[in-house]
């Protein structure tokens, strides 16, 4: 999970959006130390859409983590 995280930061990541599940638990204690901001979603479409429009609107690419399998299928609505 750190690794994952040193490497956002390193690409100036300032923001991520996320519903919070397992299967990533170690990126989020990794993001709980680290300066990008963590905006909690209710639902994995809105997450991956605000994460879309983050990216349009700065120019970088969006970040959004979800749970594997139906959180990702859920996702897809944003895709």
């Amino acid at each position: 999970g750190q690794l994952i995280v040193e490497a956002l930061e390193a690409n100036g990541t300032d923001r991520i959006f996320c519903v919070p599940g397992e299967s990533y638990l170690a990126v989020l204690d990794a993001l709980h130390d680290s300066p990008i901001r963590t905006i909690v979603c209710r639902q994995e479409g809105g997450a991956a859409m605000m994460a879309d429009c983050q990216g349009r609107l700065t120019g970088k690419p969006g970040i959004c983590f979800v749970t594997r399998g139906p959180g990702a299928t859920n996702a897809s609505a944003g895709i």
